[in-house]
């Protein structure tokens, strides 16, 4: 069925907590294995139903944020999550404490109860309060977020359509547009410096009743940091510190000397040559007929995959007024198709989105096929990105029909960027510990932990002045950080992966693609660092991984340079 035909119905929530009930009652009686087995996938099937019409409600309301019925429809379904995580608690305590765990462990996956611990530590009915608060103080960031009209050039855009301006290969056009972006910012300063107290402070409360020192412990088990913990990200960050930040140096010194500028400055952080970033050659429609092109020529599976896509009209790719900020791809569990939502601006970060969401989308596709369990069909976030991240060098062989003759400039920048990406996203992961170490921040000290952490893991970045990022708040660009707390070392550790892909590509395509879809069809049956090592892959977190990966994709830009 094609998306935009998909009926929406509020799902009857009084309804499902009574079944909720009624399942977590037979679960308890049962007396066999397979009974509770049973009673689990129903409960399964259940959630599937909710989670669909909540997700299609999601969407609809992220691609035009002034629609009203589906305003209020969040609003509700944002009501009422936390309390059916409630009514979830106790048929999943009722499943961890079964007499038979042994046997259901053996037919259900261990992880799955690993999983459902470190869930069960995280939620209490007591903050059901605060859950609610935090779901609409979240939902009022995206909507104020989106309501940028930004007066550019003698036109009113919105963030997304800023983006070709900030890559201008004129000067002082790249100040102008991040100065006027920084102008919608300084101009709500207030409002966004006022939501994120909030958050933090909510947060922090949370994490308080359930019995935490500070959020960050109650952070790591919502983010289902199953095999690693938070000193661990933090000895990772410093990896990276030690053995990443100095070649990005190099990197950005290189990229000076290419524009010819001897005072690199925030305004030319975009621009990679002097002639221009690399750009799609085409209309948005000729970018997804190129898409369409390159994943029905990688392989049979992606073929099947992107076929579906189309025909069911599972994309809404374009910026346009009203719609929600950023990228993301989704589940609508009973149709068994994934979306992908995103704002195309011109840009190569299009052709990005694009291969990157789509990695998400076919590692959805493919593990409805192989994994039975719902609740294993998805990694953690580590290895989801890692789906997403992979995927992005993986269609390397088909970057031309996007490019055409500015294909090798495309590679050449995208690997420089998945350098330069993973101290920043270390940066953004540091930047929010900080802050739940420190719920007492004011907006001001903020900001300066803001400009200290960018001196540790970007230190070629001048800001010379600029409105909003001059004063340390270009964080509140980052949906993450309001939205899904400790949300990012994820793609630090996945971009680490993907390039070992992508190095494995460049010696035996075939051997790549084989790595790549043995990963995909495990889906969250194993933890991060189990399925590296069960495809053969290195973990991000084995000694010295950061070094000798990021090192070899930095001789590649090298050599490419040179070609």
């Amino acid at each position: 069925m094609k998306f935009p035909d998909m009926p929406y119905k509020r799902p009857d929530y009084p309804q499902v907590y009574q079944d909720l009930e009624t399942l977590t009652a037979r679960l308890k009686a049962a007396q066999t294995a397979p009974e509770q087995v049973a009673v689990y996938k129903e409960q399964e099937q259940l959630l599937s139903h909710v989670s669909t019409q909540a997700t299609i409600c999601s969407i609809r309301n992220t691609v035009d944020t002034r629609d009203a019925f589906y305003e209020a429809e969040q609003a509700y379904h944002d009501e009422q999550a936390p309390l059916l995580e409630e009514k979830l608690q106790a048929f999943h305590k009722a499943l961890v404490e079964s007499p038979l765990r042994p046997e259901l462990e053996k037919e259900l996956g261990s992880l799955l109860f690993l999983n459902l611990e470190m869930e069960l530590k995280s939620f209490s009915p007591e903050i059901i309060p605060l859950m609610q608060e935090e779901n609409r103080l979240t939902t009022e960031y995206q909507k104020l977020y989106a309501s940028a009209r930004v007066p550019f050039m003698g036109k009113e855009m919105t963030i997304a359509q800023l983006g070709p301006y900030k890559e201008s290969t004129d000067r002082a056009t790249r100040r102008a547009a991040l100065e006027a972006e920084g102008g919608f910012f300084d101009e709500n300063r207030a409002r966004f410096d006022e939501l994120y107290d909030k958050l933090v402070q909510n947060r922090t409360q949370q994490a308080k009743a359930l019995g935490f020192e500070t959020f960050v412990e109650l952070g790591a088990l919502r983010r289902q940091r199953n095999c690693y913990t938070p000193a661990q990200a933090a000895a990772f960050r410093q990896q990276v510190v030690q053995d990443l930040v100095p070649l990005t140096l190099k990197l950005k010194e290189r990229q000076a000397k290419r524009l010819g500028i001897s005072d690199f400055k925030f305004h030319d952080n975009a621009l990679k040559f002097k002639d221009g970033s690399a750009t799609p050659q085409g209309t948005p429609e000729e970018i997804m007929a190129a898409g369409k092109k390159m994943y029905q020529e990688l392989s049979p599976e992606t073929a099947s995959f992107i076929d579906m896509m189309f025909e069911n009209d599972l994309f809404d790719v374009l910026a346009k007024e009203g719609k929600a900020p950023g990228g993301y791809c989704t589940g609508l569990e009973d149709y068994g198709y994934p979306f992908i939502f995103s704002n195309f601006n011109g840009t190569s970060g299009d052709v990005d989105v694009l291969t990157h969401e789509a990695g998400h989308a076919f590692a959805d596709y493919i593990a409805g096929q192989t994994v039975d369990i719902h609740a294993l069909r998805c990694p953690t976030m580590e290895g989801a990105e890692t789906h997403s991240m992979s995927m992005e060098f993986l269609t390397a062989p088909w970057h031309h029909l996007f490019f055409g003759s500015l294909t090798d400039k495309y590679e050449l920048s995208h690997a420089e960027d998945a350098l330069l990406f993973i101290p920043y996203g270390c940066l953004v992961d540091h930047f929010q510990e900080e802050m739940y170490l420190h719920p007492e921040y004011t907006p001001q000290q903020r900001n300066e932990a803001w400009l200290r952490l960018e001196k540790l893991y970007r230190p070629y970045i001048d800001f010379d002045g600029l409105p909003f990022y001059g004063r340390g708040a270009g964080w509140q660009r980052q949906l993450h950080i309001y939205l899904y707390p400790f949300y990012y070392i994820d793609y630090c550790m996945a971009q680490v992966m993907s390039l070992q892909v992508f190095a494995l590509s460049l010696e035996n395509a075939k051997a790549a693609w084989e790595k790549y879809m043995s990963f995909v069809r495990l889906g969250g049956t194993k933890t991060f660092v189990d399925l590296a090592h069960a495809t053969g892959l290195r973990s991000p977190l084995d000694e010295g991984c950061v070094k000798a990966v990021c090192e070899a994709a930095f001789q590649w830009t090298e050599e490419h340079l040179a070609e």
